[in-house]
């Protein structure tokens, strides 16, 4: 196997857990919270998303799917645009709201951006520094993997909060 037939993988169970949590999921499942401060559904499946988007396209040099593809717009979230969640408070978690055809809809176009743009990656891509703010610094390959493992803690985080609301 390839390094892009390993990367595709990883990012098509990202895809796959969060279609597994999104689908069928009840309205109100996408704002509930465990408790007063917990991460919701919706804002666990926007961030992983932001970040996704965010880091990929920085490593490709191209334009976020969240501005380019008119999906701030269609989220009207009272952040700025450059928002990705990061740091975000527990007030500002409660503001996402988006149904799950929409959260989907953002995370597909910006799955499809992401095996796009790992087609173009040689493997002597992988090594090539990316972020010099590390010691070490990162680069291509560990942030893609990075990516990987911060989306699917995340879509586990959001699949756990789908198992607590399904039992009340």
């Amino acid at each position: 196997m390839d390094h892009v037939a390993v990367l595709t993988d990883a990012f098509g169970r990202v895809r796959d857990e969060v279609h597994a949590v999104l689908d069928g999921l009840p309205e109100a499942a996408l704002t509930y919270r465990i408790d007063g401060d917990a991460n919701t559904i919706a804002w666990l499946v926007w961030h992983l998303t932001r970040v996704q988007d965010d880091h990929v396209c920085d490593v490709a040099g191209r334009q976020q799917a969240w501005t380019e593809g008119g999906w701030s717009e269609r989220f009207a979230l009272p952040f700025s645009a450059e928002a990705i969640g990061y740091g975000q408070s527990s007030q500002e978690v409660a503001q996402v709201r988006a149904d799950a055809d929409l959260l989907r809809g953002y995370y597909d176009a910006v799955h499809d951006r992401t095996l796009d743009y790992l087609r173009t990656v040689t493997a002597e891509d992988l090594d090539r520094v990316v972020d010099r703010r590390w010691d070490p610094p990162v680069t291509l390959g560990v942030r893609l993997v990075s990516v990987i493992s911060d989306d699917l803690q995340h879509v586990g985080q959001a699949a756990f909060v789908r198992g607590v609301f399904e039992r009340q």
